[in-house]
Order: structure tokens, then C-alpha cells, then sequence
């Protein structure tokens, strides 16, 4: 009897031993797994984490590549602004010197209408004439030049002078004039054809 009691009683006792030794196991288990489960939820994050690095870099770049374009967008801004700036001040006296001109104008022909005669009232109007034109030289307003042949960008030509060769300006009716290179007024000539 004692003996059965004592079998039961070891039998209990192993199943409790098998039983301890299973819950070790069990929780051994459940530990692993969540482990495992963790790595992996690292390994997620680790991951989307370097995709949302990427994606920052990647958003970094084109927002550098923005911001070089508009400080190069801004300097070429600035650039045309001067150049404007500086083509106006050139060119605010155009208006001015256009009505300059026909005074020169009248001055020649006066000097031409006295013929070779020289008078107190000739020498005044020449000193007027070169008072005149040294001041439009002093603002780079300066005659076009008609010696070197004709040239359609600077001069208009009004007539056909068959005494002289084809390209060559035959008379000077009225003088061109250039303010800082561009033209203020053709000069009109005849030409030979």
C-alpha cells in the first residue's frame, strides 16, 4: 500500500517535474517568439526609417535645387534691372538731342548760305556751330559717318547719284547722328547705283 502510495506519489511528482519543465519550455517559447517579433518590428522600423531618410535626402536635394535656382533667377533679375538702368540713363537725352539736331542743321545751312564771304556774323554762327557740337560729343552723340560708303543700318538713302559708283554715297543731304552707338537719325543720302 505504502508502495502504491509512494509510486503515486513519484509518479506525481514526475508529472509535476514534466509539467515545471514544460512551463520553462512554454515560456522559453513565448519569449523567443517575442523576440522575434520584436527583431522584426526593429527590423520594419529600421527599415522605415532609411526609407524615410531617403525620402528626406531626396526632398532636401530639390529643395536645394529650388532655392539655386531662385538665387540664380534673383541675380539675373538684378543684371537686367542695371542693365535697364544704365541703358535709361544712356538714352534719356534722346528725345533732347533729336531736337538738337535740327539747330545744328540750321546752323550748316547758314554757314553754306554766306558762301566764302568771312564776317563777324559768320565767325559767331561757326563758334556757335562748334559750341554746339562739342557739348553732343561730350554726351556721345556723334555724326554717322559717311566716307566709308553707304551702309543701310546707318544711312536712308533718298535719291540715285549716277556720277559716282555703285555703294558710294554721292551728296550728304542731311548728317546722321548716333547717341552712345544707336542711332538718333539716318543720315539721307544719294547713292550710286
Amino acid at each position: 500500500m505504502f508502495e502504491k502510495f509512494f509510486k503515486r506519489r513519484s509518479s506525481m511528482a514526475n508529472e509535476q517535474k514534466d509539467s515545471v519543465q514544460e512551463k520553462p519550455l512554454e515560456a522559453e517559447q513565448v519569449e523567443n517568439t517575442q523576440a522575434d517579433e520584436q527583431t522584426e518590428a526593429a527590423e520594419k522600423s529600421t527599415d522605415a526609417l532609411e526609407n524615410e531618410i531617403a525620402q528626406l535626402k531626396d526632398s532636401l536635394k530639390l529643395e536645394k535645387a529650388r532655392a539655386a535656382n531662385a538665387v540664380y533667377d534673383a541675380e539675373k533679375v538684378k543684371e537686367r534691372i542695371e542693365r535697364e538702368a544704365d541703358n535709361a540713363k544712356k538714352f534719356a537725352l534722346e528725345k533732347f538731342a533729336k531736337s538738337l539736331l535740327d539747330s545744328v542743321d540750321n546752323l550748316e545751312r547758314a554757314i553754306q548760305a554766306a558762301g566764302d564771304e568771312k564776317t563777324p556774323l559768320l565767325e559767331g554762327v561757326e563758334l556757335t556751330l562748334k559750341s554746339l557740337t562739342s557739348a553732343l560729343e561730350k554726351h556721345d552723340i556723334v555724326a554717322v559717318d559717311t566716307e566709308n560708303g553707304f551702309n543701310a543700318e546707318l544711312h536712308q538713302a533718298v535719291g540715285i547719284a549716277p556720277d559716282v559708283a555703285a555703294g558710294v554715297i554721292g551728296n550728304v543731304l542731311q548728317k546722321g547722328y548716333t547717341l552712345s552707338g544707336r542711332l538718333l537719325r539716318p543720315a539721307m543720302v544719294t547713292v550710286g547705283q
